[in-house]
């Protein structure tokens, strides 16, 4: 996990560090982030274009944004995240420095150093934020978490070999395994 710096620190700490230093911002506590891999962008580029050629094929308005891309969770200016891929379909909360609330879905791809913050820190944040789906994809275990928040359900496991159903688009299936062919 990320080493969380000790002071309580606001967005202006983060738009002050230098270009090409990443860090997100969780209620006043910063998380500097490490460089991601090879399969960690290469997962973030194929399902990135997959949710978005879906999106153009049916005429949707929503836009599939991949990290790095702030997102503004609350209110606030104490919490700032980098998701790897957002979903967001309120074109209202867009604006030129990010998004303004939850994005409708989110996908994390796990690293080691992101491990907790991705199954633990996050997965509360994004839940009480109104994220409507949020996907925790691992590529050391090979497997994909989903939390589908507006059914209130536990979360559902699937193999990188298994096709999910992408809960914000009923007729959008994705197989990780194969985007990784």
């Amino acid at each position: 996990m990320p080493l969380p710096k000790s002071d309580k620190y606001t967005t202006d700490y983060i738009y002050s560090l230098p270009d090409g230093q990443r860090a997100e911002l969780i209620n006043g506590v910063v998380y500097d982030m490490a460089p991601p891999s090879f399969i960690h962008q290469k997962l973030t580029l194929a399902l990135s274009a997959t949710i978005r050629d879906y999106v153009l094929k049916q005429k949707g308005s929503c836009e599939v944004i991949p990290a790095p891309f702030a997102v503004f969770l609350n209110e606030d200016d104490k919490t700032y995240v980098e998701p790897d891929i957002s979903v967001i379909c309120d074109q209202n909360k867009l604006t030129d420095k990010g998004c303004n609330g939850a994005p409708d879905f989110i996908i994390e791809i796990v690293s080691p150093s992101s491990r907790k913050m991705d199954y633990s820190t996050k997965n509360t944040l994004y839940s009480d934020a109104g994220v409507r789906e949020y996907w925790i994809v691992d590529p050391a275990k090979e497997r994909t978490v989903i939390y589908r928040y507006e059914e209130d359900a536990a979360p559902i496991f699937f193999s990188f070999d298994q096709t999910i159903s992408v809960g914000i688009y009923s007729d959008l299936q994705i197989n990780i395994a194969e985007l990784l062919e």
